[in-house]
């Protein structure tokens, strides 16, 4: 996929990665360079430890409704059909 910069400075992410990754209006994005490149990451908001018995327990700070879905089965398939 190809984009482009405009006059002040923003780059579009084409509308098909931007729904395969979840992005979506007011996502968070961390931007760095990368081997010459420039490299996007979604910045999420980390786990809360909770004690549950004796032990501590990772849990979400994401609502269910505002978590990304991802079909793992299908990004497998994807990147084994992916290479020759």
């Amino acid at each position: 996929m190809i984009t482009t910069i405009d006059k002040a400075g923003r780059v579009v992410v084409p509308a098909a990665l931007r729904e395969r990754l979840g992005f979506t209006a007011g996502t968070e994005l961390r931007v760095s360079l990368d081997n010459g490149g420039v490299r996007l990451e979604r910045i999420a908001s980390p786990p809360r430890l909770v004690k549950i018995g004796r032990r501590m327990v990772a849990r979400p700070t994401v609502a269910p409704s505002a978590r990304m879905a991802i079909d793992i089965a299908a990004l497998v398939e994807e990147e084994r059909t992916r290479w020759p």
